[in-house]
């Protein structure tokens, strides 16, 4: 199991200087699955993912 340090670092580097597109909202999505459900964290990245994909669409 990734620390919440890690996946902080991950979700920094996903989105650094790449464009966006499904694959990596997908990754983006898959980082978030792998913090526990009461995680501030993930609420935080779950906000941002979701103001993300609504830039894409």
């Amino acid at each position: 199991m990734r620390t919440e340090q890690e996946i902080a670092r991950s979700w920094s580097g996903l989105f650094n200087g790449q464009d966006l597109n499904d694959q990596i909202l997908d990754q983006a999505e898959d980082l978030i699955g792998a913090l526990r459900p009461e995680s501030p964290l993930r609420h935080r990245l779950d906000a941002e993912l979701a103001e993300l994909r609504q830039k894409v669409t």
